[in-house]
């Protein structure tokens, strides 16, 4: 199973190599998809490799080699989280939205706290300013408490969680079991992360092959809050 940016960069390499026989440029494939920058791009190819539709032929610069082509473009994101995304593109933002959100133009909007960057990669301390403030749509949230984090990183990819997005957080100290939340490591520590708990062991798992998943004591480990929904920005 393929995101659907997965299944358009395979399409037209496939494509180009019908064509013309050679692979086409990481800056062909960066336009032909509309990304901003070429690391997109990197991280989009480790992902068809990784899942066998693509192969690196050494020895070759940008040279690769369609292994299989995909029969569907559904994404294959965790069971326990189908992401809420808010996309667009919008002109104006109220004073203090992160890069990365979103602003609905029309209609009643919901003000959340900012509360920082969050790691998907390496966990980092969390950044609190209450100053800053991201508006939402109403029906992003639900009952209870909600504030906005800004994700940094790629480890969360393979659950559509991508750099840049702002997640929406239900704050709350118990999640189930599977569900992606804000864990507070060592109480210095915040990242977003799969929990996994067996017997008295805490696990933080990654939805990226290149992350390792840690495993933690129940004390070190305290959930503050559960992912409900995603806003992100295209360019």
């Amino acid at each position: 199973m393929l995101t659907k940016k997965q299944h358009e960069l395979l399409v037209f390499i496939n494509a180009r190599l019908q064509e013309t026989g050679v692979c086409p440029s990481f800056d062909e494939m960066k336009d032909a998809l509309g990304l901003k920058s070429k690391s997109g791009i990197h991280r989009l190819i480790t992902g068809l490799e990784e899942r066998g539709f693509v192969r690196r032929l050494p020895h070759r610069a940008r040279a690769l080699e369609i292994v299989r082509l995909a029969d569907s473009t559904a994404s294959d994101g965790p069971a326990n989280f189908d992401p809420k995304v808010i996309k667009g593109e919008f002109n104006s933002a109220p004073r203090g939205t992160p890069k990365g959100a979103e602003v609905a133009t029309t209609g009643e909007s919901v003000e959340l706290p900012l509360f920082g960057r969050i790691a998907a990669g390496t966990p980092i301390e969390a950044l609190r300013d209450p100053e800053n403030s991201v508006s939402v749509p109403p029906d992003l949230v639900g009952r209870g408490t909600h504030y906005a984090l800004e994700v940094s990183g790629d480890s969360m990819v393979e659950a559509g969680i991508l750099d840049g997005d702002v997640a929406i957080i239900r704050e709350g100290e118990t999640a189930d079991n599977g569900t992606i939340v804000v864990a507070l490591v060592d109480e210095n520590e915040v990242t977003l992360k799969r929990l996994r708990r067996k017997g008295n062991s805490v696990a933080l798992e990654p939805a990226n092959a290149a992350y390792e998943t840690r495993i933690f004591g129940p004390d070190q480990v305290k959930v503050q809050g559960t992912l409900v929904g995603l806003i992100r920005t295209y360019h």
